[in-house]
């Protein structure tokens, strides 16, 4: 299985760019996984927040396959600790899929195409985090989950 994180626009600061590339670099050792990240849009001041989500939804739509099993991070999602979040994982490891997709939206979230394309949708706090910063947090967190699938001190229960 392949784990995949689609982000729109790039990190600007270059101690969290750091630390995603340290954990991208670990999780590596685990699994095959892909960042990817989908430039802002352009010229966004004449366009309604409705418009802009339509938008960045269609550049995300063109990166997924149809097999592709889709996770949104969204505030309203499913809450896991770290330890129910790597079961989670196992089941879909299990399950034979080919690849999973957690998917970070723009600043107004996702459109409707994405979330009727969507199997599940993932919080990971009931604060509001930059969608900078929630790179560097599902990055992590699937690190600790495959640490803790396989026994690793990284994480203490």
């Amino acid at each position: 299985m392949t784990i995949k994180l689609l982000a729109i626009g790039k990190t600007d600061s270059k101690q969290l760019q750091s630390l995603i590339d340290d954990y991208t670099k670990r999780l590596g050792h685990y699994i095959r996984f892909d960042l990817e990240i989908i430039p802002d849009l352009k010229k966004v001041k004449h366009l309604s927040e409705i418009q802009q989500k339509q938008k960045e939804g269609e550049l995300i739509l063109s990166k997924l396959q149809p097999t592709d099993v889709v996770i949104l991070l969204d505030e309203n999602g499913k809450q896991y600790d770290s330890v129910g979040f790597s079961d989670y994982l196992q089941k879909h490891m299990n399950s034979g899929i080919k690849q999973l997709v957690f998917i970070i939206g723009g600043p107004y979230g996702f459109s409707e195409d994405i979330y009727n394309k969507s199997h599940r949708k993932l919080s990971l706090s009931q604060m509001t985090f930059s969608h900078q910063m929630v790179r560097l947090f599902i990055v992590e967190q699937l690190y600790r989950a495959f640490t803790i699938l396989k026994n690793e001190p990284y994480h203490h229960r």
